[in-house]
């Protein structure tokens, strides 16, 4: 030991050494005074307790025997109850027979009086006291038994008299549960706990200063209680006690402290700068007072807190940039789903971290190829993909230094030599490589398809990011992988929050039965459809649509048949509809089709194919004899003939339909224009015939099929049914611009090469596509 040291071990030994052993005498002292005091109020409260547990039941004793001395026991109970000598009162026959029992009395069996039973077992509800009731020859004739209501105004009653903490417990074998108490809920675990671990009347004390004892059941006292009372030892002793022996040892250490710096002043000058470079002060020097031991050791320190000056300076540099490149991309998390956008602030960060020259960030797709989503720096560093002089890489699942890492799961880093890399791959010295997969599952690419896996059963990655070329150094090391594999959890958790919102986007606007756009999807569409409509000078046609007696599809063959047959209803919508249009399911048997740019006409003739296609070919239901036929109502509005906004025009279609149902179901009906709605001409194709019913018609001039070996087939003309005069082409001559326009306002089909096909309305936001 050292002579700072032994001087500070002297010291304090004679100092510290009084001052614990006055704190543990102080401590211990008043802690047996309030151990004993406590325990005498709890035994003045258990004998509080008994004298009124005692004198409960001599009161039920009494008004049990003036019940069996009375000629109606019934009608005396009533009156004892109305003045609260007891709160219930039970008579039975000498066979154990209910006779009477005063209404709303507690559940039996009661605690009896006299002590403890064999059925104790449960929660106290009353305590109670029996009297044989006899008649005039002394003859038994039952029991009267008399209760009182074991309940928390009970226990408060008790705690209230015996000035202590009452618990009543369901059962006297165990303190397992709580009936009713007066403990406040911090403490009541810690009660019932020491209540566990004692028995008979012993008192123990809990952790947080508190004196418990149980109390009965005995033959003087036959409920399971427990009582506590907080100890009474003075708020903060031990930690008084404690803050004096802390002063007590700072004096020490710094009158040590003095003692020592007077005798060995070098080495308290050596401690002090090493105390202040420990607490951050790089600036700490320390005199060279001589050019022995000391003074060299005074050297060798001011020489190491200079350089650890310039590493803390440079850290704290990179520091703060990685701080600068954490809020940017936390910012983009936040406030963003664009993934690309996402992906390219994660690389930046990550390039900015590691201090690489390049790097790229690729996710896997279909077919098991890398493909790159954002790269940084890697112009010219791997060739041209494909004839169309495309630069994006691509590296297949496996293949080269990514291609293992997104197949085989684990981070690689190293330098690569030219031989080494794929020509697939960008040209490097040096890289890194680390992937990424969807947290908590399996990996996934984009499309929602699984990613290839290893013969090791290894999901391969949902994406790798890679860095290239690290300045100033010859390797990423270790700490550069563990920094790269938190951007990569990144990268891992935005394109999982990317899925789970469009997800949660196609799932909170379509119906999970029919594929269709939902309701909450109608009200926004129809509003977008019409200022569209009123924009541009359109129409836009609104169908109502409704199963017929749909109800008794349901009735006779069971519901899971009618959703069949509004499934297979949905599909032979989207079915005869343009890719254009939006099909709805507003409820129930309820469908709503928007048709832009379609009038009156072209929407009867929607109507008409939609009834076909039901009407015509019946519904095959699973396990059932044979097909459901249905059929439907058509109510049609149009936008701005049958009102001035979606609302407007969705209401006269519903009445334009029920109408339809009125004349007798299996048609359509189109809305009475109405007189109070400003009209104005909208232009349309212009036709080599008017129709007899002189209605705008929308749609394009019918085309001409000729079959092999059989005479030209016409197609019906788009927006004009079969049988009524085809629209005439277009002049030549005309403008091909004005063509374009009007073939734009065309009608609900012109979309569509004949009546069998049709592009579908389903659900993507915000249209989709063919392909059911």
């Amino acid at each position: 030991m050292t002579l700072r040291g032994r001087l500070t071990t002297a010291f304090l030994v004679v100092v510290l050494g009084p001052v614990l052993l006055g704190a543990l005498f102080v401590a211990s002292t008043v802690g047996a005074v309030d151990r004993s005091r406590s325990t005498e109020r709890l035994a003045v409260a258990a004998s509080t307790v008994r004298t009124s547990v005692d004198a409960l039941c001599q009161q039920l004793r009494a008004t049990a025997d003036v019940l069996a001395l009375t000629a109606d026991p019934a009608v005396a109970a009533a009156q004892l109850i109305g003045r609260g000598l007891v709160a219930a009162v039970l008579i039975t026959d000498v066979k154990g027979e209910v006779t009477y029992v005063s209404p709303g009395a507690p559940s039996t069996p009661w605690r009896d009086c006299s002590g403890p039973t064999t059925d104790a077992a449960g929660p106290v509800r009353a305590l109670a006291a029996h009297v044989d009731l006899r008649d005039s020859a002394g003859a038994l004739l039952g029991t009267v038994t008399a209760a009182q209501l074991v309940d928390p105004d009970f226990v408060a009653r008790l705690a209230a008299v015996t000035g202590v903490a009452v618990t009543l417990l369901d059962s006297g074998a165990s303190a397992a549960r709580v009936t009713h108490t007066t403990e406040s809920r911090e403490v009541r675990d810690a009660v019932l706990a020491a209540a566990r671990a004692v028995d008979g009347d012993r008192v123990t004390e809990t952790s947080q200063g508190r004196y418990v004892r149980r109390i009965g059941p005995s033959d003087a006292q036959p409920l399971p209680l427990v009582v506590s009372v907080p100890s009474e030892r003075p708020a903060g002793l031990h930690a008084t006690l404690i803050g004096v022996v802390v002063v007590a040892a700072l004096l020490a250490v710094l009158t040590a402290w003095r003692l020592a710096r007077v005798t060995t002043r070098p080495l308290m000058e050596l401690a002090g700068a090493v105390d202040r470079v420990a607490h951050g002060d790089l600036t700490a020097r320390v005199p060279v007072r001589s050019r022995d031991e000391l003074g060299r050791l005074a050297a060798a320190f001011n020489r190491m807190t200079r350089e650890t000056g310039a590493y803390v300076a440079a850290l704290t540099s990179n520091r703060d940039q990685l701080r600068g490149h954490l809020a940017v991309l936390g910012d983009t998390l936040a406030s963003t789903h664009d993934l690309q956008r996402i992906l390219r602030v994660i690389l930046h960060s990550a390039i900015g971290a590691t201090g690489a020259r390049a790097g790229a960030v690729l996710l896997v797709e279909t077919g098991g190829m890398l493909v790159a989503q954002c790269t940084e720096g890697l112009d010219g560093r791997w060739p041209e993909v494909g004839g169309d002089g495309s630069s994006t890489l691509r590296v297949p699942v496996g293949v080269g230094v990514v291609g293992a890492v997104a197949a085989t799961g684990e981070p690689q880093r190293g330098r690569a030599e030219p031989t080494d890399v794929p020509s697939i791959e960008p040209r490097c010295r040096t890289y890194v490589a680390v992937p990424f997969a969807t947290p908590g599952s399996t990996a996934t690419t984009l499309s929602g398809s699984a990613g290839p896996a290893d013969e090791a059963g290894v999901a391969a990655a949902l994406g790798v990011l890679a860095l290239y070329d690290r300045l100033g150094a010859d390797e990423f090391d270790d700490d550069d992988l563990v920094t790269l594999r938190t951007f990569a959890g990144h990268a891992a958790v935005a394109v999982d929050n990317v899925r789970v919102h469009e997800e949660a986007q196609r799932l909170s606007l379509t119906d999970p039965l029919t594929g269709l756009w939902n309701y909450r999807y109608l009200r926004e569409s129809i509003r977008r459809e019409v200022e569209r409509a009123s924009r541009f000078g359109r129409m836009l046609s609104v169908l109502a649509l409704d199963l017929d007696r749909f109800k008794d599809v349901n009735d006779t063959y069971g519901h899971a048949a009618g959703d069949t047959v509004l499934a297979e209803f949905a599909r032979r919508v989207r079915g005869e509809i343009r890719e254009v249009d939006l099909a709805f399911r507003q409820g129930g048997e309820e469908f709503v089709v928007l048709l832009p740019e379609t009038d009156a006409r072209g929407a009867a003739i929607v109507a008409e194919r939609l009834g076909a296609a039901v009407r015509e070919t019946p519904i095959a239901v699973e396990a059932y004899a044979g097909p459901v036929v249905v059929t439907v109502s058509v109510g049609i509005a149009v936008y701005p003939d049958n009102g001035s906004t979606g609302r407007e025009v969705l209401e006269a279609a519903d009445d334009a339909l029920y109408a339809a149902k009125a004349a007798g179901r299996d048609t359509y009906r189109v809305a009475e224009v109405r007189p109070d709605v400003d009209t104005r001409e909208i232009p349309v194709l212009a036709g080599a015939v008017s129709p007899p019913d002189g209605l705008p018609r929308a749609g394009q001039p019918a085309q001409v099929n000729r079959e092999p070996g059989g005479p030209a087939r016409s197609e019906p003309t788009v927006g004009v049914p079969e049988g009524s005069p085809a629209h005439a082409w277009p002049d030549p001559a005309d403008d091909p611009a004005d063509i374009d326009a009007d073939a734009a306002r065309a009608g609900p089909d012109a979309a569509r090469p004949g009546s069998g096909g049709g592009a579908s309305s389903g659900p993507h936001p915000p249209r989709q596509s063919r392909g059911r």
